[in-house]
């Protein structure tokens, strides 16, 4: 065992001038250059050297300290003789010192105007047996093996190492001359004992060894990889050159393989040219290079598409509508369209398929009718989400020329269905957006144009794919977003919403079933009566489509489910008007939402929504004032253009109303829609803004079973609006008795069911006195009651 002997405080030295050093740690028997520029520590150099050149050289633990203080350096430094100074211009002193001694820091601080500290000498003593020998041999064993493996520290030294006895030295020499973390050095640094000092060297050796030889064997496999691939690359060159001698250059597999997938595609004449021409570039690049990974994968995309493969239509009509029906109930006019469509091409093969454009609420079967379409015609079925589209190139596709480059959505839709003629579904094209990196909408035009898309270019491709055997179908929630251009390229099919009978038709028929079939259920396990089916219409959902009902019959389905589990009762369980509640809760709408009294300055309109058609109510208040009119909920720019000329007709025709003249001048006008959290606009609540003005100036109450639509000039002329259907399947929902609409629109109520049009009364009017003359209610017989 080692005797190892500290110094006591017997060498003991104060205010001795001392140099922080930052980022290097230095060991004693070392030579060592340095340059110093802090103001402090070149005083202390300037100490030392004008007394005996001694300087304690002490190491900062954290470098980004300026001025360290006593606890920011570790607690051994070491004694130091400077041999040489020299001063630069710049004002950096270079300096060379020898290190001979560890010495404990006892203090360090500032004095005078440089770095000082308080140190005693540490005297390292020791005695050699068998344990300390094999430790520093198996020391000197890893550091040959570290050597061996980090090329950039010189090989020399393990001769310069080995042959020191002191193991001390050896130690401090470890340490000093390795690219050792600073950390490391500092341990090494700090131990005193020659035992532990050892350890630690050996442990990080350990370690250092460990990650060089990982980084071997990594190193290692890379350069063969190249090797490897040089190899082959140049035996590839050299056969290539002897078949050439020989007349007889063959090809490798994978270019074999490629070519024979070219013939199979049955491409058009231009793009197996073009196809034939990127795989002999191909056959001249190194196989491993991103250029043949690029032109590779170039080649497989012309091969993979159906360029000539095609499903043939199933053209009887009769089994077309039988699918239609047994997919949709009503939406006659798409399955109308759709008939024509396959009747013509029974007798022509020249047509083009039709661009569709289904317009309607959420929840009316848009997408799903898009499926139907494709059953019916036995085609495939493939449908992109244009939702938050921006970018130019998901429609067209990246060029080449990009890391990563795909051909766009339409082509990769096509290339996924595997046939030429699929059924198309464009979603939510009225959702489309665009920024600086192009407008997609404007991508579309050469899609959706039966005249342009024979001839579709996408930009990754380059070479033309023909589209016009598509049948392309688009669905938005309103076609006012959708650009012009690409609109007038589309046929509009609109899907205003269904009516409480065909709700009631589709829940029996479609959603009840599946449902059931989801829940695992029964006719057996679960019955739904009539009247409730209208309860869940009327009293849960208010909605254009079906979207909300559906989900309000599988909460049903799911409890009946649970209570099966729970009771192990089959049922059946009866669904009635009066156990409703028990299974959905209290009645989220009430049946009739209209104001059930007549009042004065209320009015009930009607309006169209990219969600169905809704009811609103225009309030207009008389109040003294100055002559302002103040127009309150969110109204937009139309709506209150409607507003002035409302009140500028009851200014022109006071007198007929029984006003005063002047009735402006007095008072303010306060007119409101509520709701005012909902943005709203449009012509059509001009004839419900003036009935509600007029009634609130004459007092006259309006009929609160009645609403009402359309436009108004300054003549007094009602205006068409559109929408029409929508908003009177509102009205009936809402439990109106009574409509008012435009003559103008009167060829549009052939689009209201029967059974709507025998529930409300429908009063036509051209003109501002006759939509009063309906709306506007005795005030005698308004105040008698």
């Amino acid at each position: 065992m080692a005797l190892l002997k500290k110094s006591e405080t017997k060498i003991k030295k104060k205010n001795a001038p001392a140099l922080p050093l930052r980022d290097l740690i230095i060991f004693p028997h070392m030579v060592v250059p340095l340059f110093v520029g802090r103001t402090k520590s070149l005083n202390a150099i300037e100490e030392a050297i004008s007394n005996d050149g001694n300087l304690i050289i002490v190491f900062q633990r954290d470098p980004n300290i300026e001025d360290p203080k006593y606890e920011d350096i570790y607690s051994i430094g070491v004694f130091s003789k400077i041999i040489q100074s020299l001063k630069e211009t710049t004002g950096v002193m270079k300096i060379l010192v020898e290190v001979t001694d560890r010495v404990k820091i006892i203090d360090f601080t500032t004095y005078k105007n440089y770095f000082a500290v308080n140190f005693e000498f540490i005297k390292e003593e020791y005695e050699m047996n068998t344990e300390i020998e094999a430790m520093v041999r198996l020391l000197l064993d890893l550091l040959q093996k570290y050597l061996s493996l980090n090329l950039s520290v010189p090989k020399e030294l393990y001769a310069t190492i080995s042959t020191m006895e002191n193991p001390y030295r050896i130690c401090d020499a470890i340490a000093g001359y390795l690219p050792l973390k600073l950390k490391d050095k500092g341990k090494v640094l700090e131990t005193i004992s020659l035992r532990e000092r050892i350890s630690i060297l050996i442990d990080i050796l350990n370690k250092e060894v460990e990650i060089l030889e990982i980084q071997k064997k990594i190193q290692d496999k890379v350069v063969k990889k190249i090797e490897d691939t040089q190899r082959q690359y140049i035996l590839t060159e050299q056969l290539k050159q002897i078949q050439r001698e020989l007349g007889k250059e063959e090809e490798t597999p994978e270019i074999a393989e490629l070519r024979e997938k070219i013939k199979k595609a049955n491409m058009p004449k231009n793009v197996e040219e073009k196809a034939l021409e990127e795989l002999n570039r191909l056959s001249k690049m190194m196989p491993l290079s991103p250029e043949a990974t690029v032109s590779r994968t170039y080649i497989e995309w012309l091969c993979s598409l159906p360029w000539s493969i095609s499903t043939e239509d199933n053209l009887d009509i009769n089994h077309a509508k039988k699918i239609l029906d047994e997919d949709h109930y009503g939406l006659e006019k798409v399955k109308e369209r759709i008939l024509e469509y396959l009747a013509v091409r029974s007798r022509t093969d020249s047509l083009r398929g039709p661009i569709l454009c289904f317009v309607g609420p959420p929840g009316v079967g848009k997408t799903s009718l898009g499926k139907s379409i494709a059953r019916a015609l036995g085609r495939k079925f493939v449908r992109v989400s244009l939702g938050g589209v921006r970018d130019e190139a998901e429609i067209r596709g990246h060029r080449r020329t990009y890391i990563g480059s795909l051909p766009g959505r339409i082509i990769q839709s096509i290339r996924k269905a595997g046939v030429n003629n699929p059924v198309f579904l464009l979603d939510e094209i009225d959702k489309l957006g665009k920024d600086f990196r192009g407008d997609p909408a404007s991508a579309l035009l050469e899609v959706l144009d039966p005249e342009q898309n024979k001839n579709f270019s996408d930009h990754y491709l380059e070479v033309e794919f023909d589209l016009s055997k598509v049948l392309f179908i688009t669905t938005a929630n309103t076609e006012f977003t959708i650009p012009p251009p690409l609109l007038d390229r589309m046929e509009v099919i609109h899907l205003p919403g269904y009516t409480v009978w065909e709700k009631k038709e589709i829940a029996k028929n479609f959603l009840i079933p599946k449902q059931m079939k989801e829940h695992g259920l029964t006719e057996n396990n679960i019955k739904f009566s009539d009247e409730a089916i209208f309860k869940i219409i009327k009293n849960y959902t208010r909605e254009a489509g079906v979207r909300n009902l559906e989900r309000e019959i599988a909460n049903i389905c799911r409890k009946v489910t649970k209570k099966i589990v729970e009771t192990k009762k089959e049922g059946p369980y009866l669904i009635t008007v009066k156990n409703l509640e028990k299974y959905l809760g209290p009645e989220k709408y009430s049946s009739i939402e209209i104001e059930k009294e007549n009042k004065i300055g209320v009015a009930t309109g009607m309006a169209w929504t990219e969600y169905g058609g809704e009811i609103i109510f225009t309030e207009v208040l008389i109040m003294k004032g100055k002559g302002d009119l103040i127009l309150t909920g969110q109204l937009g720019d139309v709506m209150k253009e409607s507003a002035r000329a409302a009140l500028s007709y009851v200014r022109a025709h006071s007198e007929e109303f029984g006003i005063s003249p002047d009735f402006y001048k007095e008072v303010d006008i306060h007119i409101h829609v509520p709701e005012g959290a909902i943005p709203k606009d449009g012509p059509s609540a001009g004839v419900t803004i003036i009935t509600a003005l007029v009634s609130s100036l004459t007092k006259r109450p309006v009929d609160a079973n009645l609403a009402m639509t359309g436009e108004i000039t300054l003549q007094g002329k009602v205006l068409k609006i559109g929408g029409l259907k929508a908003k009177i399947l509102a009205a009936q929902r809402a439990g109106i008795k009574k409509v008012i609409i435009p003559k103008e629109n009167d060829k549009d109520l052939v689009e209201i069911p029967k059974k709507i049009k025998e529930s409300l009364e429908i009063i036509e009017v051209e003109d501002v006195k006759e939509v009063l003359e309906h709306a506007l209610l005795n005030r005698r017989e308004y105040e008698k009651t």
